[in-house]
């Protein structure tokens, strides 16, 4: 039976403690590539977070009315990947019909949710930890919020050190990779948590 303390659990570990990009360094092709503008990262998080939740509301009813029942465990990482494309070309044609801008700035990061291991991961994780309907909901959105936070926070660093000295072998990609690790590091203090 759930209990708010078990989903509070799974929500601060799945998006703090456990941080999918800066703990278990999943999905850091758009975490790199897309976090140059906050707004862009903003859209690039908000897309994740949807297709993350529905995917791990999907699978996880797919691999309990369906999978299970018919000893077809073995296909989860078939059925989840098409599940996650399916919900992505969604994503995609909404933000090409109504969100013309957010659509170009992603470019293509925005297909690239599809193959974005943080994805597929979430749901391979929900059905390994043996999580029910509601908790890979709550981990899937938990996930997909630290990868927001994360590429938000990242995007914001960026913008700031535009306008600093840095020198110029550490331009570019380097300071990038510093900072991103950086980050890893303070987010390990989140270790005590729980």
């Amino acid at each position: 039976m759930e209990t708010v303390k078990d989903l509070l659990l799974i929500l601060v570990a799945s998006s703090l403690v456990s941080n999918v990009v800066l703990s278990q360094f999943l999905g850091l092709c758009p975490f790199l590539g897309v976090s140059k503008k906050v707004d862009t990262a903003l859209g690039m998080g908000s897309a994740v977070i949807f297709v993350i939740t529905i995917a791990s509301f999907v699978a996880a009813c797919i691999y309990k009315f369906i999978l299970v029942p018919t000893n077809l465990e073995y296909l989860q990482t078939i059925v989840f990947i098409l599940v996650i494309a399916a919900l992505v070309q969604f994503v995609e044609m909404f933000l090409k019909r109504y969100m013309k801008g957010l659509y170009q700035s992603l470019g293509v990061y925005l297909p690239l949710i599809t193959t974005n291991c943080a994805v597929l991961g979430v749901a391979l994780t929900n059905v390994t930890k043996g999580y029910g309907i509601l908790y890979s909901v709550v981990n899937g959105f938990a996930t997909a919020l630290g990868f927001t936070i994360s590429i938000v926070l990242l995007a914001s660093i960026r913008e700031k050190l535009e306008y600093n000295d840095v020198p110029e072998v550490l331009k570019g990609m380097p300071i990038v990779l510093i900072t991103a690790g950086l980050m890893a590091i303070a987010f390990c203090g989140f270790s005590g948590l729980i």
